[in-house]
C-alpha cells in the first residue's frame, strides 16, 4: 500500500494495516486462478473501466476499494470522496490495467463500496429526516464481525455519529447487569469504583430508572423502548444534568417524532445490520 493511501486511510481514522489484512482475505477467498477469465484474456491483454453509481446515494469506502487496486497493481482515478451525495450515473473511481486483474478486483471492490456507501446513505436519510433538531442518529455494536470499524466510518460519512467501538472503551449498564448487581445504583457504582474517569450509561426501561440513574450521578441515560410521552417527561426530569439516547424499535417514519422530544441521540442498529447495499457497478469502457 502506498504511503499516500496508508495516510488518507489513516486521517478517515481507519488503520492501514488492518484495511491491507482485509483486502487480502477477501482476495484470498475467490482463490489463485481464475478459471473464467484466464482463458480468455491474456496477460498482456488491458482494459479501462468505471465504477459508476447506478442509483443515487451518499459514497462511502472509496479508499478502501483503493487498497484493493493497489493490491493487484491496477491503476486507479478517484472522481468522488467519502461523503459525497452522489447521483445516478456519476462516475466514482475510474480504473486502468491487465484485465485479469481488473476483473479479479472488481467483485472484491464492489463488496465493500457498496456495503459501505449503504450505510452510508442510510444514516444520511435518518439525519435528513431530523434536520434542524439537536438530535443526532448513533449506531451500535450490531456490526458484522471483522468489519466494524469500517462500517462505523461508512456512519461518519453518512453523518451519523459512532457510539462505543467496543466493550473496552465505555460502559453500558443494561438489564442483565442490573438484575445481577441488585439495581441500577449497584451496578453504576461497582463500575465508578474500578474505572473512576470511564464513560458510563445507563440503559433505564422506566421513567423511575431515570431518576435513579441521575441520583447516582449517571450523564449519560439511554431510553430503552420509551413511549414519545415518556421520552418528553425523562427529557423534562432530566433538564440538562445528563445526556439522553432512545433506544428500541426505533424507524425512520418516526424519526422527527423522537428527535423532536428533545433527546440527544436516536440509537439505530440497522444503520450497520440492515443497511441495503447501494448499487454501484463497474463498465469497460
Amino acid at each position: 500500500m502506498t504511503p499516500e493511501l496508508q495516510a488518507r486511510l489513516a486521517e478517515a481514522g481507519l488503520d492501514p494495516q488492518a484495511v491491507e489484512n482485509l483486502v487480502r482475505v477477501a482476495l484470498d477467498e475467490d482463490g489463485q486462478v481464475d478459471v473464467t477469465s484466464e482463458p480468455i484474456f491474456s496477460p498482456e491483454d488491458t482494459a479501462s473501466g468505471d465504477f459508476t453509481a447506478r442509483e443515487d446515494g451518499i459514497v462511502a469506502g472509496i479508499p478502501v476499494a483503493e487498497a484493493v487496486f493497489e493490491a493487484l497493481d491496477v491503476a486507479y482515478t478517484a472522481k468522488a470522496a467519502d461523503g459525497d451525495r452522489v447521483t445516478a450515473g456519476q462516475v466514482l473511481i475510474s480504473v486502468n490495467g491487465p484485465t485479469r486483474a481488473l476483473l479479479r478486483a472488481e467483485r472484491t471492490a464492489l463488496n465493500l463500496l457498496t456495503h459501505l456507501s449503504g450505510i452510508a446513505t442510510a444514516t444520511g436519510r435518518w439525519v435528513d429526516a431530523m434536520e434542524g433538531t439537536k438530535a443526532k442518529v448513533r449506531d451500535s455494536r450490531k456490526t458484522l464481525p471483522g468489519l466494524r470499524a469500517l462500517q462505523k466510518y461508512a456512519v461518519r460519512c453518512g453523518g451519523g455519529v459512532n457510539h462505543r467501538m467496543g466493550l473496552h472503551d465505555s460502559a453500558l449498564i443494561k438489564d442483565n447487569h442490573v438484575a445481577a448487581a441488585g439495581s441500577v445504583t449497584a451496578a453504576y457504582r461497582a463500575i465508578r469504583d474500578v474505572y473512576p474517569s470511564l464513560h458510563i450509561q445507563v440503559e433505564c426501561d422506566t421513567l423511575a430508572q431515570v431518576e435513579e440513574a441521575l441520583a447516582v450521578g449517571a450523564r449519560s441515560i439511554l431510553l430503552d423502548n420509551m413511549t414519545l410521552d415518556q421520552m418528553r417527561e425523562a427529557v423534562r426530569l432530566v433538564n440538562g444534568r445528563a445526556e439522553l439516547e432512545a433506544s428500541g424499535g426505533l424507524a425512520l417514519d418516526r424519526a422527527r417524532d423522537v428527535a423532536v422530544t428533545g433527546v440527544d441521540y436516536l440509537a439505530v442498529g440497522a444503520l450497520t445490520h440492515s443497511a441495503r447495499v447501494l448499487d454501484i457497478g463497474l463498465d469497460f469502457t
